[in-house]
């Protein structure tokens, strides 16, 4: 049995490995969608020293399309069953009210809405009926911006700065949640990087202000891995070559920010090459006891 609380109130940055069972997700859509082999990789990140696993079965890359809520049943609830009785603590990155549900019944023990609430109202009394944490994301809007060529470019417009728009919204969020019944005792939050946030310029911030999101009392996970902006940074510095940066110089980057994200109280990173962000965290986590 999990102790929840324990989980939520972590003092050590953990590490949350991604299992995308998913046909078009950005890096590794298609990888992981025999059933069996979507089990082996949750079980070798775990192996790896993942201390959650985040299973996906919908992409959220700037024009994707929705799989059914039927197909999104079936490949979560298969892979919670294999990974509870492996010892997984399983996060489920769901919009869908009816998903959360059936994972849960199932054993998973973190709702990961990217909606943060808003896209499946009914998603947040689920998770007040159910014994979970719930990991509440800023984005303002399901896909939204992602028909033009700069996708986005129609919801990161932050009037007030990145940090404090993000931040007020996400508070925002939180207090629907809270409204709908879940303890906050329960609530970790997401600034959402990528979410509404193409650039550089809009993601840095928000991690060299991370503080300003520890100050909400909230834990705070972040996810930065292979995002749009860590391309954008090493093409900005050459290293990139004729094609972009290649898969490991994106795993390099994200898990140097791991390591800063560690260092400066993060409750958790979300990342796919699990390995290297794990010895990143090590470290970060080992700044932090020395500072």
């Amino acid at each position: 049995m999990t102790d929840l609380q324990a989980l939520h109130d972590s003092t050590r940055t953990m590490v949350m490995g991604v299992l995308n069972i998913t046909e078009d997700s950005s890096s590794d859509g298609g990888l992981w969608l025999d059933p069996a082999k979507a089990a082996q990789h949750g079980r070798d990140m775990m192996a790896a020293g993942a201390d959650i696993i985040d299973i996906g079965a919908e992409s959220t890359r700037p024009g994707a399309k929705r799989v059914s809520e039927a197909d999104e049943l079936v490949r979560i609830t298969g892979a919670v069953k294999t990974l509870i009785p492996a010892g997984a603590i399983l996060s489920i990155d769901t919009t869908r009210a009816s998903v959360a549900a059936a994972a849960l019944s199932e054993g998973a023990q973190i709702i990961n809405d990217v909606s943060g609430g808003t896209l499946d109202a009914e998603l947040p009394h689920v998770v007040a009926d159910h014994d979970c944490l719930y990991i509440v994301q800023h984005w303002r809007g399901w896909l939204a911006g992602s028909k033009g060529a700069n996708p986005d470019q129609d919801t990161s417009v932050y009037e007030h700065g990145v940090l404090t728009d993000v931040h007020d919204e996400l508070m925002r969020q939180v207090d629907g949640v809270l409204a709908a019944g879940v303890k906050p005792e329960r609530i970790i939050i997401d600034p959402g990087l990528g979410f509404s946030k193409p650039g550089i310029e809009h993601n840095l911030p928000l991690l060299t202000g991370l503080e300003t999101f520890r100050a909400t009392g909230y834990p705070v996970l972040i996810g930065q891995s292979r995002k749009r902006f860590i391309s954008a940074m090493l093409t900005g510095a050459g290293t990139a070559g004729a094609d972009g940066p290649t898969m490991a110089q994106r795993d390099d980057v994200t898990a140097a920010l791991s390591a800063l994200s560690a260092e400066h109280g993060a409750w958790a990173v979300r990342v796919h090459d699990v390995a290297k962000s794990r010895a990143a965290v090590i470290a970060g986590n080992t700044w932090r006891e020395y500072a």
